[in-house]
């Protein structure tokens, strides 16, 4: 196995663990000003990913770097092309960090509800684009013989994209409220199971919906034949579990269940990719891969390197914290957001 191969299957890793992370961390943001009322309540649910949110941020920072480092024509053409989406993105991420932090600053009513809605915005915003954004990956966008995108801002605003941009908003908010299930404790714990109950059906559905028109309109997938099915299989029986251990109160293995469809949704967006990493509609020679992509061997080599030596360091970190912060929030919790 070369090392294109190599790094295509860490930056998988990355987007996979970013995706299964942050895609909690985004549907409870969405779901703030809906699933409670109360300003005690609200910021139950705000510090329940308090310790983590900023985190788990880093490995969309993390794939980023590598995709400039590894792929430096990808990057290139992926930032360029995909500019407006990504400020978009950008711009939400911020005036949600800033919401995190300053909510709780100022006793008043107005004053808290408005950050609460910078925080809904700030995490539907990019939940939707990132949808978006893989759905034409597959579609494929138009990119001509010099790997410049040749679209505007609306051709990504097609109809696969905007599926898959609610697909990934209404997966985000189900994976948000179990999450929810595992955090909070007391009377408000019960209203979050409904929430979690109501999401479920809704979920199943956008996500059967996006899976049948892929395979209508991606022929990227469709050239991987029927085995392909195999992985968009796996995650739709893991979404089928995690309905069926909600229903259980086994909020736990419900949890693990809608990880999975995460991780296996995102490993087989990659996996339909590959060997490409972005798809010309204009013509398939322009198509970009992980060779006319790439950055030279050496810079792969040293780069592997300096991987092996941190990357454990940084899961082993992280995973520290989410065992340190485990305990169930209340409103008689010491809430520091």
């Amino acid at each position: 196995m070369d090392l294109n191969i190599v790094w295509f299957i860490l930056i998988t890793v990355l987007f996979v663990g970013f995706f299964f992370l942050e895609g909690f961390d985004y549907g409870v943001g969405i779901l703030l000003p809906f699933i409670a009322k109360k300003d005690d309540e609200k910021r139950v649910i705000i510090n329940s990913i308090g310790p983590f949110w900023d985190g788990n941020e880093v490995w969309m920072l993390t794939a980023g770097g590598a995709i400039f480092a590894a792929f430096p024509h990808w990057y290139a053409t992926l930032f360029s092309g995909f500019y407006l989406p990504l400020f978009l993105m950008l711009f939400g991420l911020i005036i949600r960090a800033v919401a995190f932090e300053f909510r709780s600053k100022e006793e008043s009513s107005t004053w808290r509800n408005g950050w609460d809605w910078m925080i809904f915005f700030g995490s539907f915003i990019p939940a939707l684009l990132w949808g978006v954004a893989v759905a034409n990956l597959l579609r494929g966008v138009p990119i001509d013989e010099t790997m410049t995108y040749t679209g505007g801002f609306f051709n990504l605003l097609n109809p696969y994209g905007l599926v898959g941009g609610i697909t990934f908003v209404v997966l985000f908010m189900y994976h948000g409220s179990i999450f929810l299930t595992l955090k909070v404790g007391g009377e408000m714990l019960n209203s979050v199971k409904a929430v979690a109950n109501k999401l479920y059906l809704p979920t199943v559905v956008v996500a059967v919906v996006f899976v049948l028109y892929t395979f209508f309109e991606v022929q990227a997938f469709q050239a991987k034949g029927l085995a392909m099915l195999a992985l968009p299989g796996v995650a739709a029986v893991a979404l089928l579990l995690s309905g069926l251990f909600l229903k259980q109160e086994k909020a736990g293995l419900s949890f693990i269940m809608t990880a999975l469809t995460i991780v296996f949704v995102t490993i087989t967006a990659f996996v339909t990719l590959f060997p490409n990493v972005m798809i010309s509609s204009t013509n398939s020679a322009y198509n970009l891969t992980i060779y006319n992509a790439s950055a030279s061997p050496y810079t792969l080599e040293v780069m592997t390197i300096v991987a092996l030596v941190l990357v454990p360091f940084v899961l082993v970190y992280q995973a520290w914290s989410y065992i340190v912060f485990k305990k169930r929030l209340t409103k008689d919790s010491e809430l520091e957001y």
